[in-house]
């Protein structure tokens, strides 16, 4: 009797990670309702409430990131890196996986070294177009390396490489007829254009200062404004906010209905995170890129520059958001030509059925061990 195929699928730390590793995991369900599917995680990351809130088992492993001064703190680090492939060494063994997925994140590091060393398949899934260093390290021992970003070969085996795209959350795959039902569900004026404006699901402190600083320019405008504050700088916007006019914005430390939020949006405002920009293509949304400078490597700013090579995105950076970022989201949104012009190109950098494609990828690697 064959039994069900096992899949463990490793990663996290952000959003950006989370909800394509759940989308694939949605993707496998889908071709094969009867497979069993492990998460496993980094303990007190967003991953540990966001895969049991999904339906899915997570297993955390205490692994952090590295420091990149010199400290005592990367003591610590080493301690919890040994501990944390003891642990993917005992989780691996009594899952007994047929395949190992994973997703980026120092959480996936000891899970896939573990799998590779047991002889179990293992395949990444690469966000960004430049390459982390925990999927660099594992790529020799990957049998699948799949990527959203020409270009790839400059960090994996070009043998390895599948260009499948970034999964995408599922309800964001046709928005076009949801327009009347996110002016409803935001309170919007159908005549107005709208901006939104995106941190991820933490917040953006630099965005937020722009909106801020740049408040009453926003007010002047005649167009209406959709903004995240994320959830740890809510507080500072309430009490920014306590005295002013809000009938043309109105905040939320998130929101959950992306979907409607894209629908209603003429332009948006984000970070260039790998995710978010797959989003983006998706559902053809105009937008100015902000990369945050506090990420490894500076991939945001690659993961940008890929879209505004392209005339496909406008790109601010963080240094200068205070003084240019607003200015330019207004401008922009006045000019209709140049809205067009962004959506049409951003919608042709656009890989669609990314979460389905990978997991076909992950059954076939199943299919080998069988």
């Amino acid at each position: 009797m064959n039994k069900n195929k096992r899949i463990i699928i490793s990663g996290g730390g952000t959003g950006g990670h989370i909800f394509p590793a759940l989308s694939i995991a949605n993707a496998l369900k889908e071709i094969d309702p009867a497979i069993e599917i492990l998460f496993v995680g980094a303990l007190g990351k967003m991953e540990m409430d966001k895969v049991p809130a999904a339906g899915y088992k997570i297993i955390g492993l205490p692994i952090m990131g590295f420091q990149r001064k010199l400290t005592l703190k990367n003591f610590e680090v080493l301690v919890k890196l040994w501990i944390s492939l003891l642990k993917a060494r005992i989780v691996i063994k009594e899952f007994k996986p047929d395949v190992a997925v994973g997703v980026g994140g120092y959480a996936s590091g000891p899970v896939l070294r573990i799998a590779s060393k047991l002889r179990i398949p293992t395949l990444l899934q690469e966000q960004n177009s430049f390459a982390g260093v925990t999927n660099k390290l594992l790529a020799k021992k990957a049998r699948k390396i799949c990527v959203a970003y020409d270009g790839m070969e400059k960090y994996f085996p070009v043998n390895k490489i599948l260009k499948t795209g970034n999964p995408v959350r599922q309800d964001l795959t046709n928005i076009a007829d949801k327009r009347s039902d996110a002016q409803k569900y935001f309170g919007l004026n159908p005549n107005k254009k709208t901006l939104l404006i995106l941190g991820g699901s933490l917040g953006a402190r630099t965005i937020n200062q722009s909106i801020m600083k740049n408040f009453d320019l926003l007010a002047k405008s005649g167009i209406q404004v959709i903004w995240q504050t994320g959830s740890i700088y809510i507080d500072q916007v309430r009490a920014f906010t306590k005295d002013k006019e809000m009938g043309f914005i109105q905040f939320h430390p998130f929101i959950s209905r992306m979907d409607l939020a894209f629908a209603i949006a003429n332009l948006t405002i984000s970070r260039a995170g790998a995710g978010t920009i797959s989003e983006l293509c998706i559902v053809g949304q105009p937008a100015i890129l902000v990369p945050s400078p506090n990420v490894a490597e500076d991939h945001q700013t690659h993961n940008a520059m890929a879209l505004v090579n392209q005339n496909a995105a406008l790109m601010v950076t963080d240094a200068d958001a205070g003084d240019k970022l607003i200015q330019l989201a207004v401008e922009t949104m006045k000019n209709q030509d140049s809205l067009k012009m962004l959506s049409e190109n951003i919608s042709k950098m656009a890989l669609h059925h990314s979460a389905k494609i990978i997991a076909e990828e992950v059954l076939k690697l199943c299919d080998t061990q069988n």
